[in-house]
């Protein structure tokens, strides 16, 4: 077995690309917000578009600039409700991005199975936040735990690369120990423990009670990725806490992260999304810097607690000593744990 944290890099790139913000479901935790993401589809054009501005990036096109490789994330809403998803697809593949992945609630809409194949795609990644329908389905809606679990079974039947995204919450983090046998038998691949977001859905009804307390994420989170690594699965998940040892570094000075939303608003922070601070917006197929203030500006301040906008928007997962210092510091939420099988580096 292999633990590392993930050190962040600018020779590789994460493109977030929301195709829409559309949703069969409405779950409870949900980060997006119409009002600042927009409601709108994008055409498939537009989004040969706006791939191809960031292939450029990376040195796949003869306008190329960079040098840097990009792992392309095609979101929603459900991505799969847009017709043209598999196009989209086909299209990333061509201009050559590192790694294409579909992130999908497991309704699979639109044939989307039969319509790309295994090697067009890196990852098929699945969403699932409860080991029992009833913990998954009071977050997700009725229904969302069997048609997941279904989903997976058919992407894996028919040989894609199956992943799967857990977001943690007090609401469920007490069946996430259950989850090992689960994505062995599933035959999932990779497995994602994400941290819940006080953003979108969770901000508007200002459920802030939904965040796991520091003692309670270490005392679960890393023991459960270690058994799911033992099964020979990948896994992943936020560091979140750092160590008094452990330098803060936030991802918006010393990486490349792009979350890109229908709208033509490009963040680099996700913990931004809720507001328009977004660094860049695309305009005529160009990557353009917004004025000032805006995300990356505050990217440059230091705290004692770490993250900034961890600090301003989403408070409640710190805590402080009588005498007013923080106990200890939130890491950027881009920064990774990363739990391999022996041998896989």
């Amino acid at each position: 077995m292999q633990k590392k944290t993930v050190a962040f890099s600018r020779d590789a790139s994460n493109l977030f690309f929301h195709i829409l913000t559309k949703c069969n479901l409405s779950c409870t935790h949900c980060y997006i917000n119409k009002e600042q993401h927009g409601d709108n589809t994008l055409d498939i054009e537009i989004i040969k578009d706006w791939l191809a501005l960031f292939a450029e990036r990376q040195g796949k096109t003869p306008a190329a600039s960079g040098s840097q490789s990009i792992n392309v994330i095609f979101l929603g809403g459900e991505p799969t409700l847009h017709r043209d998803l598999p196009l989209a697809v086909k299209e990333a593949k061509r201009l050559g991005f590192k790694s294409i992945t579909i992130d999908t609630n497991g309704y699979l809409f639109h044939d989307i199975l039969n319509r790309i194949s295994p090697d067009e795609v890196d990852f098929i990644s699945f969403s699932l936040d409860g080991a029992t329908k009833k913990t998954n389905d009071a977050i997700r809606g009725d229904g969302c735990y069997d048609t997941c679990l279904k989903g997976v079974k058919s992407a894996v039947s028919k040989g894609f690369a199956a992943s799967m995204i857990y977001t943690v919450s007090r609401n469920n983090i007490h069946e996430l120990a259950m989850m090992p046998e689960i994505v062995k038998d599933l035959g999932i691949q990779r497995f994602f423990i994400q941290v819940i977001g006080i953003r979108g859905e969770s901000a508007e009804t200002g459920d802030n009670g939904l965040q796991v307390s520091r003692e309670n994420w270490l005392d679960i989170v890393p023991k459960v990725a270690l058994k799911i690594a033992s099964y020979g699965i990948i896994v992943t998940y936020p560091k979140v806490f750092l160590e008094p040892d452990e330098a803060f570094q936030c991802a918006g000075l010393v990486a490349d992260n792009y979350f890109i939303f229908p709208n033509a608003r490009v963040y680099r922070c996700p913990v931004c999304e809720d507001y328009p601070l977004h660094s860049f917006e695309i305009k005529d197929n160009q990557l353009v810097k917004t004025s000032k203030i805006n995300e990356a500006d505050l990217f440059h301040l230091t705290i004692p607690e770490g993250c900034v906008m961890n600090k301003l928007v989403q408070p409640d997962n710190i805590s402080y000593h009588a005498d007013n210092p923080p106990r200890y510091r939130i890491a950027c939420c881009m920064l990774k744990e990363e739990i391999s099988p022996q041998g896989f580096f």
